[in-house]
């Protein structure tokens, strides 16, 4: 073990013990908080099971991560999804085990190639969204009231289309919550980087940020920026209440 990942899971699992730990945001939010407990890591031939079913090799980062850290646990917001090689990296149940057909493992290996994640698909998905039949463009008879139901009922077929494309090529990593969702690109140009899905908000697929910095994240520039902030602030000694309160 060593590189990025070297000493990681023993800072990680030292947080349990930290004074403030508590304070960390999602690591203790009742059924939802990681408590900075971490799942086992996988051994090269889970992982391997696991890419065969997705059809997909993971970045190098992610890679390393499952087996070298562990297989989901704590990390960013209310931690990361685990990943087992029998089962879904999301939980069953969530909004991204509904949405995200790409992350569906079956009993079979996948021979076809996975889609390409492309996050131009949010620029084409608001174009889309500005082009819906509104009702006072048509004419007030039976067959203009009839014309602008089909056409509108094409418009919503297409737009959930391109609302279900926008994270092909992704693997669901994280909820932030208020169905807000961590991805990592698993493909294309974009592959080894962090996208938030913000579809709640009608904002599409868009890149996740670190401050002062406009350049692209990788899963270990986002999960080590993480763990730096979680240690500054478990650490903390928490604030004395004051005489009285």
């Amino acid at each position: 073990m060593g590189g990025v990942w070297a000493g990681v899971r023993e800072r990680v699992l030292a947080l349990r013990a930290a004074p403030n730990r508590r304070a960390v945001f999602g690591a203790y939010f009742k059924e939802c908080g990681h408590g900075f407990a971490l799942r086992p890591v996988l051994t090269e031939e889970q992982v391997e099971a696991v890419e065969r079913r997705r059809g997909v090799t993971f970045p190098a980062e992610y890679r390393a991560f499952l087996l070298e850290v562990g297989a989901g646990g704590a990390g960013p917001d209310y931690g990361l999804f685990p990943v087992d090689p029998g089962e879904d990296a999301a939980p069953s149940g969530t909004d991204a085990d509904a949405d995200a057909d790409t992350d569906a493992d079956t009993d079979a290996d996948i021979d076809t190639a996975p889609p390409l994640f492309r996050p131009e698909r949010t620029a084409e998905w608001e174009e889309h969204q500005s082009a819906e039949p509104q009702r006072s463009a048509y004419g007030d008879t039976a067959g203009e009231a009839a014309r602008f139901r089909a056409d509108h009922a094409a418009w919503d077929a297409r737009d959930d289309e391109l609302l279900a494309a926008l994270t092909d090529g992704a693997l669901y990593v994280s909820e932030q919550g208020c169905a807000y969702y961590t991805l990592l690109a698993l493909t294309g140009p974009e592959r080894g980087t962090m996208w938030h899905d913000a579809r709640a908000a009608a904002e599409g697929v868009i890149p996740v940020e670190l401050a002062g910095s406009a350049e692209r994240v990788t899963f270990a520039q986002w999960y080590v920026h993480w763990l730096t902030i979680a240690e500054r602030r478990a650490w903390e000694e928490p604030a004395r209440k004051e005489a009285g309160a």
